[in-house]
């Protein structure tokens, strides 16, 4: 009960976190900072903009957390939600944290430098292993508490990790050129953008979100199981989906903006190509090691047996999203690049709704697994309705011998290394 109170408390922040660091801001915020004539006034009246809100926003979940866990988690107990209420409004706090990080991230990644960003991540997590290390004796309760403030000090951590790198870099000149200026920089296109470019990008979290609520009305444990699961789904995702899009993301906008459409293509179908091997790879690896995967990484103290086979059956209907999740990554990207934010918005929607109605249907004889495979069904519908607008003909160019060869290689591959580790592992 107390990890489900936990996860659902960061589960709140963490969907925005998802929205803001996985391009939704980076994606409205570079082309219309690329464009515009005055840099430094722009992205400081960006910045103003963006995080009065989120501080507005952070201040009504402080004081209306309890009727906001009330919602978050509708299906818990009263005495679980009393739990929980200062454990969503200390986390959400988090969101105005990681939001100066994504600013500075964007920065970076215009002067085109990411390391920064991709190393940061480990700092939060470094602060909730400490918590759990410097809370191991105490009570449940406490131990909840003291990793809520972790998450605090693990985004705490990453705004001075980014502040480092962006003086160095001299992004904070630029700012306070941009504070002391008196000419405004007009941020209308950006404000356009940003909303779509928001909702378009959340689809995956959104679900992710959707599940667990959804699961706050199942047994203990169903909101852990989902946890842990989509923490395996997002490695490969996270490793492979979003690093080559965010990679791939500043070359295609620079490309079609000097109308280079050719060029545009010619990357986006190597970024296909590498994607699809390493997500095949990594689906099949999961499909075939789903329980002993779970059983290394989880199976001990209160985590037995039952919570493994669980977490592993949730584990395979996420893992079957993975490839269209993945591959939508790439070519919403390309949307976005192309200014068809709104576009992307609408095939958001419609997949969020697909998934919400084959949720409802699927948590009656599946449980929770029914939830986790409902997400990835509209992850099927979300790629497909993307392919279509970048076009089914562009699309089909990408076939070439040489790729499908080595795709076929790639399958083989899989299932051989999968069941080498299968035999590893239980040899474990």
């Amino acid at each position: 009960m107390y990890s489900d109170i936990f996860f659902v408390a960061f589960k709140f922040p963490n969907l925005f976190r998802r929205i803001f660091a996985e391009g939704a801001f980076t994606q409205s915020f570079l082309p219309s900072f690329s464009k515009s004539e005055f840099k430094p006034s722009f992205a400081w009246n960006v910045f103003k903009y963006i995080f009065i809100i989120i501080l507005i926003l952070s201040i009504i979940v402080t004081i209306f957390s309890h009727q906001i866990t009330d919602i978050l988690a509708f299906g818990f107990s009263n005495e679980a939600k009393k739990l929980a209420a200062p454990l969503v409004a200390i986390n959400f706090w988090y969101l105005d944290l990681i939001f100066i990080v994504t600013f500075l991230a964007s920065l970076l990644q215009y002067k085109k430098h990411f390391a920064t960003t991709a190393f940061s991540t480990a700092l939060l997590n470094i602060s909730l292993i400490t918590a759990l290390i410097l809370s191991m004796h105490k009570n449940k309760q406490t131990i909840i508490l003291y990793m809520s403030i972790g998450v605090i000090i693990g985004g705490i951590a990453q705004v001075l990790a980014h502040l480092i790198v962006a003086k160095r870099k001299k992004i904070l000149k630029l700012l306070y050129i941009g504070i002391k200026s008196k000419k405004k920089a007009d941020i209308s296109t950006f404000k356009k953008h940003f909303l779509p470019s928001v909702f378009g990008n959340s689809t995956a979290h959104i679900s992710s979100f959707l599940d667990t609520w959804l699961a706050t009305f199942l047994s203990a444990g169903s909101i852990s199981y989902l946890y842990y699961a989509n923490r395996l789904f997002q490695l490969p995702f996270a490793l492979f989906a979003i690093a080559i899009s965010t990679v791939l993301f500043p070359q295609i906008t620079k490309a079609i903006s000097l109308q280079k459409y050719n060029e545009a293509n010619m990357h986006m179908k190597k970024a296909f190509w590498y994607l699809l091997y390493l997500l095949t790879l990594a689906t099949i690896f999961t499909l075939i090691n789903s329980k002993e995967i779970i059983r290394l990484l989880f199976q001990r103290g209160a985590f037995g047996i039952h919570d493994t086979i669980m977490t592993a059956n949730v584990l395979i209907m996420y893992i079957l999203g993975l490839i269209p999740f993945g591959l939508n990554k790439l070519f919403s990207s390309y949307l976005y690049a192309t200014h068809k934010h709104l576009k992307s918005a609408k095939f958001s929607a419609i997949s969020l709704g697909v998934n919400a109605l084959l949720s409802l249907i699927l948590i009656f004889p599946l449980k929770v697994s029914g939830l986790a495979l409902a997400s990835s069904l509209s992850g099927c519908v979300l790629f497909y309705l993307s392919l279509k607008e970048y076009g089914i003909s562009k699309f089909m160019k990408y076939f070439e011998k040489k790729y499908v060869f080595v795709f076929i290689f790639v399958l083989l591959f899989s299932f051989v290394i999968s069941l080498f580790f299968k035999y590893i592992f239980n040899l474990i």
